[in-house]
C-alpha cells in the first residue's frame, strides 16, 4: 500500500496528500500529489518528503513544472549546496549543474559507471535532487543501488573480514585522469584523496552501508597479520577484496531504474545508494540538472 501522510501547504491555505507508491522491494518510491516549488517553503511538506527519503532512499516525480530557482530552494532545504571543480555550476544558480549531452558533447564515461557522488571529497555529498529538462525518445535511464541493503547481504564471514577496513577514494585517478599532467596534480592539489570506512554508518537511521565505488583506488589497512602472510596476500589480495566489494552494487536485487522525461526530478540519498546514467541514447539529446548537497564525515 503506498504511504499517504497528509501536508499542508502554504501554512494552511490549501491541503494537499503526498502519495508514495514503492517501486521495487528494497529501494525507490515514486511521489505523487506534491509540489516541489511548494515543498520548498513549506516545513511540514518537506519534512515528509524528508521522512520518505530516508525510508526508500530515493524518491521520483513526474510533471514537475518548477523553475531553477524553484530547484536550488528546494535542494537547499537539505543544507548548503555544492560546486563541482569539473562540471561547475550556473552562473545564475550556484550549486546546479547542468549536465547536457548533445552531438557536440565531449566523450566521457564519468556518468556510466556505478558511482556515489564526491566521495572523493572528505565531506562525500549528502544528496542530490536531479531535474530533466530534455530527454531522449527512449534510453538515457538511470539506476539507482540501495548499498545498505549490499551490506546486509553480504556473507557474514565477509563483513567480519572488512569490519574496519578503510579504503582511499580519488578523484586524481578518475577525472583527473584525461587532464594533462600538471593539471591532474593541481586537481589532486586541490582536492586530496579522500580515506573513507569501507563500512560507513548512516548519521541519520543508522543503517550500515557499503562505501566503495569506482571512486575507489585500494585499501589504506590492508596490510596486517591477520590478511597477509606473503606478498600474493598482499596486492593481488586485496585488489580481489575491492573489486568484489564494489561489484554488489551490480545485483539487480538491489537497483531501481528509472525512466525520464522532461520535468521529471529524482532526489537521493548520497549516503547510502549509488547511481549509474545510462548512455545508450546518442544521437539524441539529454539535459539534466542537478543540485548536489554539500554531505557530513563519514564514520
Amino acid at each position: 500500500m503506498p504511504d499517504t501522510p497528509p501536508s499542508a501547504v502554504n501554512s494552511g491555505a490549501r491541503r494537499t496528500s503526498i502519495q508514495a507508491e514503492p517501486l521495487t522491494c528494497t529501494i525507490g518510491a515514486e511521489l505523487t500529489g506534491v509540489n516541489l516549488a511548494d515543498a520548498a517553503r513549506d516545513d511540514d511538506l518537506f519534512a515528509q518528503i524528508k521522512k520518505l527519503l530516508l525510508r526508500y532512499k530515493v524518491l521520483f516525480l513526474r510533471d514537475q513544472d518548477i523553475s531553477r530557482a524553484d530547484h536550488v530552494a528546494f535542494a537547499s532545504r537539505f543544507g548548503p549546496l555544492e560546486d563541482h571543480p569539473v562540471a561547475g555550476s550556473d552562473p545564475d544558480h550556484p550549486g546546479l549543474v547542468r549536465i547536457y549531452k548533445d552531438l557536440a558533447s565531449p566523450p566521457e564515461h564519468y556518468e556510466n559507471a556505478l558511482h556515489t557522488d564526491g566521495t572523493w571529497r572528505t565531506n562525500p555529498s549528502m544528496g542530490a535532487v536531479l531535474r530533466c529538462v530534455e530527454s531522449p525518445p527512449v534510453g538515457g535511464d538511470t539506476i539507482w543501488v540501495d548499498m545498505a541493503e549490499a551490506h546486509r547481504r553480504l556473507p557474514e564471514h565477509v563483513k567480519s573480514r572488512i569490519e574496519g577496513l578503510r579504503a582511499r577514494h580519488s578523484i586524481e585517478a578518475t577525472f583527473g585522469a584525461v587532464l594533462p599532467e600538471d593539471r591532474r596534480h593541481a586537481l589532486k592539489e586541490r582536492f586530496p584523496d579522500a580515506e573513507h570506512p569501507v563500512v560507513r554508518t548512516h548519521p541519520e537511521t543508522g543503517e550500515k552501508i557499503l562505501f566503495v565505488n569506482a571512486f575507489a583506488t585500494h585499501f589504506v589497512n590492508y596490510h596486517t597479520p591477520e590478511n597477509v602472510r606473503f606478498g600474493q596476500d598482499y596486492a593481488p589480495g586485496a585488489s580481489q577484496l575491492l573489486s568484489y566489494l564494489i561489484s554488489q552494487a551490480a545485483i539487480p536485487e538491489y537497483q531501481v531504474r528509472w525512466r525520464w522525461s522532461p520535468g521529471s526530478v529524482a532526489i537521493w540519498d548520497n549516503r547510502s545508494t549509488q547511481h549509474y546514467a545510462v548512455q545508450d541514447y546518442w544521437p539524441a539529446v539529454r539535459k539534466m540538472e542537478r543540485a548536489g548537497i554539500v554531505g557530513d564525515r563519514p564514520f
